[in-house]
């Protein structure tokens, strides 16, 4: 039986434009670019942020640590007026990080981020040991600026709300928030205890 030439060639450019759209792989690295692109870069901010974070908080430690040991050597001491003297102490270490955390004029004057707590003791045994939260939430209801003068036991805290900006790592990194569930961030905590010198 003659073969229909007409339906053969008919039926070979059908199969061969299959065969070549299969055969061809030039977009195939895009598509598999853009499929991994997002989760890369997410894992590559989350990296980051978490770096910078640690590094604000090794930076607060040294801000905890340096204005601890200026009020045991007894350059700075109890002064006469307790709201004077909270907003010399917060501007003065505000200067410490500065770098990494930028304290505005309003956040010296009212704590939204810094949060510092410095007191005095009659012995160690009475140095509170705990971070003071209520709920999930920091309980700064107690917090004052208020060394002791030579020879005292004085203890320094100072928090710090960091904000976290990559949304999946939040979550994971975020160890506060608020009762409402309206601010969820990182607090970072340094403490420094010392007892001051016999200063003139």
């Amino acid at each position: 039986m003659p073969l229909d030439h007409d339906a053969t060639t008919r039926r070979r450019p059908m199969k061969s434009l299959f065969g070549r759209l299969l055969a061809r792989r030039d977009g195939a690295t895009a598509i598999e670019f853009a499929i991994l692109a997002i989760p890369f870069f997410v894992i590559v901010f989350a990296s980051i942020e978490t770096f910078v974070a640690f590094t604000g908080e090794q930076l607060l430690a040294n801000a905890t640590e340096t204005m601890a040991r200026k009020i045991r050597t007894g350059e700075i001491r109890p002064g006469t007026s307790a709201q004077q003297q909270e907003q010399e102490f917060r501007t003065a270490f505000c200067e410490e990080i500065k770098i990494l955390m930028r304290c505005s004029a309003e956040e010296i004057a009212t704590p939204n981020k810094l949060f510092l707590d410095v007191r005095h003791f009659p012995d160690y045994a009475s140095i509170p040991a705990t971070v003071p939260l209520i709920d999930t939430d920091l309980d700064t209801s107690g917090f004052k600026i208020d060394p002791g003068g030579k020879k005292s036991i004085n203890i320094v805290r100072a928090y710090y709300r960091w904000d976290i900006v990559t949304d999946l790592v939040r979550p994971l990194l975020s160890n506060i928030k608020t009762q409402n569930g309206s601010r969820q961030n990182y607090l970072m905590v340094a403490t420094a205890v010392v007892q001051n010198e016999d200063y003139p």
